[in-house]
């Protein structure tokens, strides 16, 4: 029973990483490649890590398995989300199909904001 759990979290852990590496070659742009990649990769070492902990019974093993896959899915998107929007802000294109842009809106939002504020302050001086 032990074997066919290891052979099923390696597969899928294994095929999931595949579809990661196939989604950097099949999507347009550089964000749906980062989240497709981070989303896929982390399921994917996730399930290898629960099949390393399952055919190692040893304490250690197991509890090391479970730090690192904790870890992983804590940071890998917090990391994705920080590459993303420094992408955004150095000048990366996003796809011509892209229907939605949250961060352009906010940024014209601020600059009007931003605007407002300096034509307050030349007429009735620095608050």
């Amino acid at each position: 029973m032990k074997d066919i759990f290891i052979a099923f979290f390696s597969t899928v852990g294994s095929l999931a990483i595949l579809f990661a590496s196939i989604g950097i070659l099949r999507m347009p742009d550089f964000y749906l490649r980062l989240s497709v990649t981070v989303k896929a990769a982390t399921l994917g070492v996730g399930f290898l890590l629960a099949s390393a902990a399952i055919a190692f019974p040893d304490v250690s093993v197991t509890t090391k398995a479970m730090a690192i896959a904790f870890f992983l899915v804590l940071t890998a998107p917090v990391a994705a989300h920080m590459i993303g929007r420094t992408a955004y802000h150095t000048g990366i294109r996003t796809w011509k199909g892209t229907i939605m842009d949250e961060l352009k809106e906010k940024k014209t939002s601020d600059d009007t904001k931003k605007a407002a504020i300096k034509r307050d302050e030349k007429t009735n001086g620095p608050v």
